[in-house]
């Protein structure tokens, strides 16, 4: 059963290429070349470099070489996905934040998302399509350069190094299509359960799992705000299949060097969080540059026809509208000293208002927050914030909190900003809700 809608006509047409994937493992390399075409995509070319920690870096690169070379595709640079446990990923909401000044917003924050110290983290952010939300991506920056040295040394050419969760997302959107509900994703990694998910109220979730299944089915479907009768699906029933594959790929085991290699393919059409420095990006190809060649020599020659036409009519035209504007100035001066007049007034009395009713919204949150965490929960810090709210504490179920703050007509956008512990009989929490504002 099909959970995508929405086809593009237009991303069909331009998902053209071909992209390496390389899958970071505890101890092998799972690579997978596949080929986009608007039809879909095929499996070229799948294999695992085993024990690529205690090979010589030289003996395994000559390994992968190999491998490109069979395939006639030694010109390609791979996209690297490092293990999910080495990266942070956040959801930040901006809400009202134009474009210009999301690099500051995010910026702004950035240190708050992560436990690295100063200067050590490497970060990467994306706006999600159609949101208000950014996707943040951060990892040490000594390991990105550890990474990078490592490919390097062995010869691989590589374009991205990202991550499972950032992939996915890229792979499921290639063709155009995007979920139409809620689902949720789980199968096992090297270091336990791996879940990913989107959902109307999330619009991408990732986490690892140290429980089992049930238990981690739960603890996502929450995040989710999914029904908790939800079953979880593997990745093969999530990611597009592919229409040929060679002998060697195993879908199941292949899945997210697979999802790494479709993104790769089509890097232009694929929103991946790549944490690889700029300067250090390979192309796949020097011909990558021919479309926007031929596109600036169109536009020079375009420029260049306009400029010759009628230019005598375009010196006319503009003296009429100068003249225009210079007897318009006077009155649109005026009326723009009289628009910033009132404007200032207003926010005067905004301002007013706003301090008024500050200290009864303050005291409404708390007692809020009183009625819904009844005993024998209770809370170990609460922080008050003009937009949000952060709690710390213990409850017997912590899971359930997120509904019962959302349902709640002074809170929304709930989610947990550490994983539930547990002490003794009870879970331990820490989230962050976002405050309502309250008519006025």
């Amino acid at each position: 059963m099909s959970v995508f809608t929405g086809d593009s006509a237009i991303r069909k047409l331009l998902a053209f290429g071909t992209g390496v994937g390389i899958e970071v493992g505890r101890h092998e390399l799972r690579v997978v070349v596949a080929r986009v075409r608007p039809s879909g995509a095929r499996v070229l070319g799948a294999t695992v470099i085993q024990d690529f920690r205690g090979r010589p870096a030289g003996e395994w690169g000559a390994e992968y070489a190999a491998f490109l070379k069979r395939l006639g595709l030694s010109h390609l640079a791979a996209t690297v996905l490092l293990p999910r446990r080495e990266v942070i990923a956040r959801l930040l909401a901006l809400p009202g934040v134009g474009k210009r000044d999301l690099a500051a917003a995010v910026g702004f924050q950035i240190e708050a998302l992560h436990p690295y110290g100063e200067g050590e983290a490497a970060w990467v952010w994306s706006r999600l399509d159609g949101s208000d939300q950014v996707w943040v991506a951060i990892a040490r920056r000594e390991l990105i350069a550890e990474y990078a040295a490592l490919m390097a040394e062995a010869g691989v050419k590589t374009a991205a190094l990202s991550f499972s969760a950032a992939a996915m997302y890229a792979a499921l959107r290639l063709w155009g299509r995007r979920p139409e509900r809620g689902f949720l994703a789980l199968w096992e990694s090297e270091e336990g359960l791996e879940g990913y998910g989107e959902s109307q109220a999330r619009p991408v979730f990732s986490a690892e799992f140290a429980g089992g299944w049930e238990r981690a089915a739960a603890m996502a479907a929450a995040e989710l705000r999914l029904d908790p009768a939800t079953e979880p699906v593997g990745l093969e029933a999530v990611l597009p299949a592919p229409r040929t594959s060679c002998a060697e790929f195993d879908f199941s085991r292949h899945a997210l060097a697979y999802a790494a290699a479709l993104a790769g393919a089509c890097p232009r059409l694929a929103l991946l969080l790549n944490l690889l420095p700029p300067e250090q990006r390979a192309a796949s190809s020097r011909w990558i540059f021919a479309p926007t060649f031929a596109l600036l020599v169109l536009l020079v020659g375009l420029s260049a026809a306009l400029a010759a036409i009628r230019p005598i009519e375009d010196r006319r035209y503009l003296a009429a509208l100068q003249a225009e504007i210079a007897r318009l100035e006077p009155q649109a001066r005026r009326a723009g000293e009289l628009d910033k007049s009132i404007e200032v007034l207003r926010a005067r009395t905004r301002l007013l208002d706003e301090f008024r009713l500050r200290t009864k919204q303050d005291l409404d949150a708390l007692a809020e927050l009183t009625r819904l965490l009844a005993p024998p929960a209770w809370l170990t810090q609460l922080e008050l914030a003009r937009d949000s709210a952060s709690l710390a504490g213990e409850a017997e179920q912590a899971a359930a909190l997120l509904k019962l703050l959302d349902e709640s007509p002074l809170f929304r956008n709930s989610e947990f900003t550490m994983p539930i512990g547990r002490v003794g009989a009870a879970e331990t929490f820490r989230l962050r809700t976002l405050r309502e504002e309250r008519p006025r």
